[in-house]
């Protein structure tokens, strides 16, 4: 892609994802993810109507009289995007790869992040941490990370969600929302697969942070066609065998594959209390954000 393609992609996917942001999730963003922390502003005598649960019975204990800790909302956020970059995103039957998808997605929710004054940053990850972009403010921060999105090609082509979960517990310390927006084609994060004794990335950070989880997938992802003998490669392994998908057998083992899949994503999804979506590459992805935002 030369530097002239690039920013016509850049400038195309700054007008479309800036103008939903602006126009239809602005609203819903700010009333989903602004606020929802609390910080510590002071101490005042108790009022009737107070909520006895705020009373400070140290203070109380100390002066005698009932005391209670006042707090305020914390109105600016770190918004963390949690991008998958492994190489099973670079796949797509119908209109775009999952790749354009994501890069979509996730510039519409940075791009509504700097509209409420936000702080947006991003987490690049393969079957390891590819690159970490820290959270800043204004639009030549988010224009910089559509170039990211678009362009950055990584060293692996694996997939370790834990990993990159386990990167974003350790680098925000505060209480941060966080999207991660991933196919899911690893294993172990969807069945919570850890050694004995440890907790699952996944359920720490969904502990510490607001994490939602929007899963991008192509329809080819949930059933194969009926098209004869073909070839396929794993994108992430290089694996390459050959499959005949005319036997009805073949089909439905690997849509079952599928259900298999989903249904154990469920499961950690209820373990775990994360709000999530599903979007589909052929689908308008507007719909299932603002179900995410109003979950």
């Amino acid at each position: 892609m030369t530097s002239e393609e690039l920013l016509q992609k850049v400038r195309k996917i700054e007008i479309k994802t800036r103008g939903l942001s602006r126009n239809i999730f602005a609203g819903e963003y700010h009333s989903q993810y602004k606020g929802r922390g609390m910080a510590f502003s002071e101490v005042r005598e108790y009022q009737p109507g107070d909520d006895v649960r705020s009373i400070d019975w140290n203070v109380t204990a100390r002066i005698n009289r009932p005391y209670i800790k006042v707090y305020e909302e914390e109105r600016e956020l770190t918004v963390m995007l949690l991008v998958d970059v492994s190489g099973s995103r670079n796949f797509g039957t119908v209109s775009q790869m999952k790749r354009d998808t994501m890069a979509e997605v996730a510039a519409t929710l940075a791009f509504s992040t700097i509209e409420n004054n936000d702080k947006v940053g991003v987490i690049f990850f393969s079957d390891q941490v590819e690159k970490f972009i820290p959270p800043k403010k204004g639009k030549s921060h988010v224009l910089h990370i559509i170039r990211e999105l678009l362009c950055f090609e990584p060293e692996h082509t694996g997939t370790n969600i834990n990993a990159a979960l386990q990167y974003l517990t350790n680098a925000q310390k505060r209480r941060c929302t966080a999207f991660l927006i991933s196919d899911l084609m690893d294993a172990p994060f969807c069945r919570l697969q850890v050694k004995r004794g440890e907790v699952a990335p996944v359920v720490i950070a969904s502990r510490k942070h607001d994490l939602s989880v929007i899963q991008i997938y192509d329809r080819r992802d949930a059933e194969l066609p009926n098209v004869g003998l073909i070839k396929l490669r794993d994108p992430e392994t290089g694996k390459r065998i050959w499959v005949d998908t005319w036997l009805d057998d073949t089909r439905t083992a690997y849509a079952q594959a599928w259900t298999a899949q989903q249904n154990a994503l469920e499961l950690v999804y209820q373990q775990t209390g994360i709000n999530h979506v599903s979007v589909r590459t052929d689908e308008d992805y507007v719909k299932s954000l603002m179900r995410l935002f109003r979950n």
